[in-house]
C-alpha cells in the first residue's frame, strides 16, 4: 500500500514549489470531510479540469463514497474506461483512427503506443495497475442517457411522484419542490417558467401542489385530464374561468399531449426510475457512480433534466439524518447555464439550495466551469474549496480574486492578493492553485496520472458498447413478486377453459367481494384477453419486537388457485403487491372463465379465513437484516442492498470519528517526542560550538609553550609548566565536551526512534480502522413472527387475473409477460 492510501483522503497530485516551480515528491492528500462545504473547479479549455475531476471521482470510489456526476459534455463517460491488466487489446476499442493517422500508426499501434504510456504516467505517480482494480472493484459505474437507450435510460417522470413526508410537512420545501418541477416541465414546453408571472406556471403548480398534499402521484396524463377539469374552482381571488379560461386552457392540454404522444419522448418515460438511492448505491449496495450523460440533449431538454435531477436531490437530502462525514457527491462537469449571476433559470434555486443546506447532510456538491464569471456569486462564496487553473482573460482573474477575498473575509481568514495573483499568473495545463478553508494557506500542485483512459468525448456507439457489456439489472422488488405470482398459477399448456368461456363477466357469488389484477403487459399479436377466478385473501399483521425496535402493521395480499371445499388453498398462494390490485376490469374486451360453485359457500369462506391467519402466521415472519459492527438493523421494508449502503454511511462515519480520536490521543505524545527532538538538535548545535571553543583554547595555550621553547626559555621553566598543565587540562575538557555531544546525539537518535515507533504504532492502528471499515460486512437475520392477537383476515373473495390466449390456446399472464409453459 502506498503512502498516500489513508483513511478519508483524496491523492490529488503533488505540491509544487512556489519559488522554482519544481514538482516536490511528496503527494498532495485532500480530506475528504472538507468536500462537504463543496468545491468549484475553475479553469480554461486545456487547464486540466476535466483529469482533476475524474481523479477526484476515482479517489470518491475508491474510498467508498458513492458520485452522482452530471455530464454535459461526453468526458466523464471515461471513468468506466479502467484497465487493471493495461492490454493493448483493451485500449483499441476506444483508439481514435483520426489520432492514430496523425501518429502514422495503425489503430494496434496506437493501442499498444498508449497502453504503454499510461503504465508509464501511473508508475511516474507511484500507481500501480492493481490500484485500477481497486477502483473497478469499489465501485459499480453506469452511464445513464436521458431520452435516449445509448446507455441506461432513465424514467424522467417519477419526478411527479408525490414528495417524501418530510418534504410534504415542511411548506417551503414543498413549495420549491412544486415550482422547481413546474418549472422544468414548462422549460421542455417551451412556455413562460415565470412562476409568478405565468398563467401556465400557476395553473400547473397549484395542480401538482393539490395533488400532492393529497399524497397522489401524478403523471403526464393526469396532469392533462387535470388541465381540462381541475379539482379546484378557484385560483388566488379568481374564479378558474378568470383566470384561465376553459377555452385557452385546451392550448397547453394540448402541447402536453403533444409531449406525451411523441415517440421521441417515449425514451423519457422508460428505464430506471429517477431515484437518488437507486443512483448512489447498486442493488448489492456497493457505491455507484453514476454519469448523467446529456451531451446529446438540447438545451430546454438539459434545463429540464438537470432540474428535475436536482430536485430530487433536495428531497433525498432533507429525508436524510445528519452527519460529520461525506456521504455522497454532486459532480457538475460543466455547470454553465444553471447557476448564472444574473438570470434565474429553473436549475438555479434547487443547485443554491444544495449549496446552503447540504453540507449538514454529507453531500458535497462539486462544480466545474470554463469562467467564473458563468456561476452566480452566491454559489462562489458557499464552495469552501476552490481550485484554480489556467484563467483566460484578466476579468476571470480579478472575478476569482474577488471570490477569494470574500470567502477568506467571512471566515476570518489571511488573504494574500498579491501572492495569489503571481501563483495564478501563467499558469501551465494540469497545474492548480488549491484554496482550501480547512488549510492555513494555498498550495500549487500538479494533478495525478489518472487511472482511467481519458480517450475524450464517448460517441453514442461506445456508450451503447460500454451499456451492452454490463451485466444484466437484476429484477426489481414489485417484477420478482409479480414473476412470483405467475409461478403460482396453473400453467396452461393450452387454455382449455378459453373454449367454454362467456364474453360477459359472471356474476360473484352474494356477500362474495371481487377484485382484479391490472393487466400490465402489451397483448401479443392475435391474443384476446381472458380473466380467470382465483381465491384472494387480505390480512393485516403486526409485528412487535422491543430488543429490535420493531412495532410495524404490514398488509398482505395473497391469491391461490381455487381448491376443493375442503382443502386449504393458502399453500399455492403468492403474495401480491397491493398496485396490482383494481377495483375494474381493463377496458379492453375480454372473455370470462366460470366462477366455481365452492366460492359461494359462507362456511367454506370462514374456514378458508382461519386457514389463511395460520398460514400468515406460519410462513409470513418479518425477516431484518441486522449487523454488529456497526452495530445496526434494517429498517422495516429496506432491501439488503439499500442496509448494506447505510452500514456503508455509518461504517465511515464511525471511521472517521474513530480516526479523529485516534489523532487526538497520539498528538500530545507526537508532540512531545518532536520537542525533545528539537531540545536535542539544539544541545547538539551548543555542545559543537563548546567543543570548537575549547579547541581554540587548547591550541593558543599548547601554541605558547612551544614558542617559549623555541626562542631559548627553558621548557620546565614555571610559565612553561603552567601553560602546559593549563593544556592538558583543557584537553580533558575537549574530551568531555566531545562526550557530551555524543550523549546528546543518543539522545536524538533514542527521541528519533521513539518518533518512528509513535509514528509506526500510529500508521498500524490507522491501518486497522482501514480494514476494519472496508471488510466486507457480516450479516445476521432476525426473525420476528406476526403476534397472534393482532392478526386479522379483513377480506376473503373472488380475484380476476388476466391473461393473453393466443391463436394456438397457449395463456400469457397479462400482468408479467411470461408465458406459463415456460
Amino acid at each position: 500500500m502506498q503512502d498516500y492510501e489513508k483513511l478519508g483522503a483524496f491523492y490529488l497530485g503533488r505540491p509544487v514549489d512556489a519559488a522554482s516551480g519544481q514538482t516536490l515528491a511528496e503527494p498532495l492528500l485532500y480530506d475528504a470531510k472538507d468536500l462537504t462545504t463543496h468545491a468549484v473547479i475553475l479553469g480554461m479549455t486545456g487547464s486540466g479540469k476535466t483529469g482533476l475531476g475524474v481523479g477526484l471521482i476515482e479517489e470518491a470510489a475508491i474510498d467508498g463514497v458513492p458520485v452522482i456526476a452530471i455530464d454535459p459534455k461526453g468526458d466523464l463517460g471515461n471513468l468506466l474506461l479502467a484497465f487493471p491488466d493495461l492490454r493493448p487489446a483493451d485500449f483499441e476499442p476506444w483508439i481514435d483512427p483520426a489520432a492514430a493517422q496523425r501518429k502514422g500508426r495503425t489503430v494496434a499501434e496506437h493501442a499498444a503506443a498508449t497502453a504503454a504510456q499510461w503504465r508509464e504516467g501511473l508508475a511516474g505517480w507511484d500507481q500501480q495497475p492493481d490500484r485500477i482494480a481497486r477502483y473497478v472493484a469499489a465501485a459499480d459505474r453506469v452511464i445513464y442517457t436521458p431520452g435516449s437507450r445509448a446507455g441506461t435510460p432513465l424514467a424522467v417522470l417519477r419526478s411527479f411522484a408525490a414528495p417524501t413526508a418530510a418534504v410534504a410537512a415542511d411548506p417551503d420545501a414543498l413549495r420549491q419542490r412544486v415550482q422547481g418541477a413546474v418549472s422544468g416541465l414548462c422549460t421542455l414546453l417551451d412556455v413562460d417558467a415565470d412562476p409568478l408571472r405565468s398563467r401556465d406556471h400557476i395553473l400547473l403548480a397549484s395542480l401538482l401542489d393539490h395533488a400532492w398534499r393529497d399524497g397522489r402521484d401524478l403523471g403526464l396524463a393526469d396532469l392533462i385530464r387535470g388541465i381540462q377539469a381541475p379539482p379546484f374552482e378557484q385560483v388566488g381571488v379568481f374564479d378558474l374561468e378568470s383566470f384561465y379560461p376553459q377555452r385557452e386552457r385546451l392550448g397547453l392540454a394540448m402541447a402536453l399531449n403533444n409531449l406525451l404522444a411523441s415517440p421521441s419522448f417515449g425514451v423519457w418515460a422508460e428505464g430506471q426510475p429517477l431515484d437518488i438511492d437507486g443512483l448512489l448505491h447498486a442493488p448489492d449496495g456497493r457505491p455507484r457512480v453514476s454519469v448523467l450523460s446529456i451531451a446529446h440533449l438540447g438545451d430546454t431538454e438539459r434545463m429540464f433534466f438537470v432540474t428535475t435531477v436536482l430536485n430530487e436531490l433536495v428531497a433525498w437530502m432533507r429525508a436524510q439524518p445528519g452527519t460529520g462525514s461525506l456521504r455522497a457527491i454532486l459532480y457538475i462537469d460543466e455547470v454553465f447555464g444553471y447557476a448564472p449571476p444574473s438570470a434565474n433559470p429553473p436549475a438555479k434555486e434547487p443547485l443554491l439550495t444544495l449549496l446552503k443546506q447540504a453540507r449538514a447532510f454529507g453531500l458535497g456538491v462539486v462544480l466545474a466551469s470554463q469562467n467564473p464569471v458563468d456561476l452566480d456569486y452566491k454559489a462562489l462564496a458557499n464552495a469552501g474549496t476552490w481550485f484554480l487553473g489556467r484563467m483566460q482573460t484578466e476579468r476571470d482573474r480579478d472575478r476569482v480574486l474577488a471570490g477569494l477575498d470574500t470567502v477568506a473575509a467571512s471566515g476570518g481568514a489571511r488573504f494574500d492578493r498579491a501572492w495569489m495573483e503571481r501563483a495564478l499568473a501563467g499558469l501551465p495545463g494540469r497545474r492548480f492553485l488549491l484554496n482550501n478553508v480547512h488549510e492555513d494557506a494555498p498550495v500549487l500542485f500538479d494533478t495525478r496520472w489518472a487511472l482511467s483512459y481519458l480517450s475524450g468525448p464517448l460517441t453514442r456507439q461506445q456508450i451503447q458498447r460500454l451499456t451492452a457489456a454490463r451485466p444484466a439489472a437484476p429484477a426489481g422488488a414489485a417484477q420478482l413478486a409479480t414473476r412470483a405470482v405467475a409461478q403460482a398459477l396453473p400453467t396452461g399448456k393450452k387454455a382449455t377453459a378459453a373454449a367454454s368461456a362467456a364474453t360477459e363477466r359472471p356474476p360473484a357469488p352474494a356477500g362474495v367481494v371481487e377484485r382484479f389484477l391490472a393487466v400490465s403487459t402489451p397483448a401479443p399479436a392475435e391474443a384476446r384477453l381472458m380473466y380467470r377466478p382465483m381465491v384472494w385473501g387480505e390480512a393485516c399483521l403486526r409485528y412487535a419486537d422491543a430488543r429490535a425496535g420493531v412495532d410495524a402493521w404490514q398488509t398482505a395480499h395473497l391469491i391461490a388457485p381455487v381448491p376443493a371445499a375442503s382443502a386449504s388453498p393458502w399453500e399455492e398462494a403468492r403474495e401480491v403487491p397491493e398496485q396490482l390490485l383494481t377495483d375494474a376490469p381493463a377496458a379492453a374486451a375480454a372473455v370470462w372463465a366460470a366462477v366455481p360453485a365452492v366460492l359461494g359457500a359462507d362456511k367454506t369462506r370462514v374456514r378458508w379465513g382461519k386457514m389463511l391467519a395460520a398460514h400468515l402466521y406460519r410462513e409470513r415472519p418479518l425477516k431484518l437484516w441486522s449487523c454488529q459492527q456497526p452495530r445496526a438493523i434494517a429498517e422495516v421494508g429496506e432491501e439488503e442492498g439499500r442496509f448494506r449502503a447505510r452500514l456503508g454511511d455509518l461504517s465511515r462515519e464511525s471511521r472517521d470519528l474513530a480516526a479523529e480520536k485516534l489523532r487526538a490521543s497520539y498528538a500530545p505524545k507526537l508532540a512531545r517526542v518532536q520537542e525533545k527532538i528539537r531540545r536535542s538538535e539544539q544541545r547538539i548545535e551548543l555542545e559543537r560550538g563548546q567543543v570548537a571553543d575549547k579547541k581554540l583554547a587548547t591550541a593558543v595555550s599548547v601554541g605558547a609553550t612551544v614558542l617559549g621553547a623555541l626562542f631559548g626559555r627553558k621548557l620546565t621553566s614555571a610559565g612553561n609548566v603552567s601553560r602546559a598543565g593549563s593544556a592538558a587540562r583543557s584537553a580533558g575538557r575537549i574530551a568531555k565536551e566531545k562526550a557530551d555531544v555524543e550523549r546528546a546525539r543518543a539522545d536524538l537518535a533514542a527521541a528519533q526512534a521513539q518518533l518512528a515507533d509513535l509514528d509506526a504504532e500510529f500508521r498500524q492502528k490507522l491501518a486497522a480502522l482501514q480494514a476494519a471499515s472496508t471488510e466486507h460486512l457480516a450479516l445476521d437475520e432476525v426473525v420476528i413472527r406476526p403476534r397472534k392477537a393482532d392478526l386479522s383476515v379483513e377480506n376473503l373473495g373472488l380475484i380476476w387475473t388476466p391473461w393473453w390466449v393466443g391463436a394456438d390456446g397457449v395463456a400469457v399472464a397479462a400482468f408479467t409477460g411470461e408465458d406459463e409453459g415456460s
